[in-house]
């Protein structure tokens, strides 16, 4: 496998992407004005249940001392919101899809806004080993967090194509590596491998998929984990499962799906369905409870997600936001005897939601 690192300078970087690279790239096909009609009168006309939790999402508020005693040679996770997870790994500190703004958007002010605070700020955070991006969308990558945390990171991770934007935020050329998919980059004792997606990419209207998306498999010396970022199901998760798994932890998504686009986000039965083709031990589904991106309630991706995991005997870690989890190989059967529903005290029982169609 080869890797690409972008060069030092941001006119030979142009010049490298302008050349171009054979990859297998295999958008889902963009909506039409139809389906944008569509959506928009759904957005405005159809009546909608429990969007945004009544109450405040309980957050657990991390401390760097709780981070510092972490052990070294085992995996932790802590989720920080969206796609948004901190993992230690043989000591490193590593995040994936870092928003930490309380806005979603092109125009700050008339942005999504966050359900919870971030466990912890920025400033607060410690040296980062790396960030790996898995595609562009304001939800996944995000400037204001960018601009902010590069210069705590040693590397950053990302499908080919997506280093101008990170250039743009001030992130130095040199701590950049794009990779096309089955593409890897090691750092230290940790590969990490850029898998395919079926999603699309886009800033704006005239960017559409002019970069890549990706999934991610991460492997330490120990352990296999994979980040799915955002995609639709399709067999791409069996051959990624043959190919390096199995996986001691999928973090996968689970949130923000519907009937409109339901080629480029997983259901939550479809989550369940990519684990198991992964050969995946322990599931933690991310991509939901921090913005309103669809039309089901904000719990339903959650509560459809962990009675499934638990008819089919699956391990589920759905911890409360900031609060860390540790665990290692050989011991996530005890992950059964752990479930943290936290989400069910914050249910409304006053109504019952819509489930969203596929």
């Amino acid at each position: 496998m080869s890797v690409t690192t972008l060069t030092k300078s941001e006119d030979e970087y142009a010049r490298q992407y302008k050349i171009g690279r054979v990859h297998n790239r295999e958008a889902v096909e963009l909506p039409d004005w139809g389906d944008a009609v569509n959506i928009s009168q759904r957005y405005i006309f159809q009546t909608q249940y429990d969007q945004v939790p009544s109450k405040p999402i309980p957050v657990h508020k991390l401390t760097i001392k709780e981070l510092e005693e972490l052990p070294n040679d085992q995996i932790s996770v802590i989720r920080f919101g969206h796609s948004t997870v901190l993992l230690k790994i043989d000591g490193d500190f590593w995040l994936t899809d870092p928003v930490f703004s309380d806005r979603l958007g092109p125009v700050y002010f008339m942005g999504i806004e966050r359900f919870h605070d971030v466990p912890l700020s920025i400033s607060e955070l410690p040296d980062i080993r790396g960030v790996l991006i898995s595609h562009n969308h304001y939800d996944h990558l995000d400037e204001r967090t960018i601009r902010v945390l590069h210069p705590k990171v040693q590397h950053f991770i990302v499908p080919i194509g997506n280093g101008h934007d990170l250039i743009d935020w001030g992130v130095e050329p040199r701590k950049i590596t794009e990779l096309d998919w089955w593409e890897n980059k090691s750092v230290g004792d940790l590969t990490l491998i850029a898998t395919p997606a079926n999603h699309i990419s886009g800033r704006i209207l005239i960017d559409q998929n002019e970069a890549l998306w990706s999934s991610w498999v991460i492997i330490s010396k120990e352990q296999r984990i994979f980040f799915s970022g955002d995609g639709g199901y399709s067999d791409i998760y069996e051959k990624i499962g043959d190919k390096f798994g199995p996986f001691d932890l999928t973090i996968m998504e689970n949130g923000s799906y519907d009937k409109c686009w339901s080629k480029e986000h997983l259901t939550p039965e479809e989550t369940i369905q990519a684990h198991q083709d992964l050969k995946g031990d322990v599931l933690m589904p991310v991509h939901n409870s921090t913005f309103d991106m669809a039309f089901h309630s904000w719990y339903e991706p959650l509560n459809k997600v962990s009675q499934i995991a638990d008819k089919q005997g699956i391990s589920l870690l759905a911890p409360v936001i900031g609060k860390p989890f540790t665990f290692n190989a050989i011991d996530s059967q005890s992950m059964l005897t752990s479930k943290i529903h936290w989400w069910e005290d914050m249910v409304s029982k006053e109504v019952v939601p819509v489930l969203s169609q596929k």
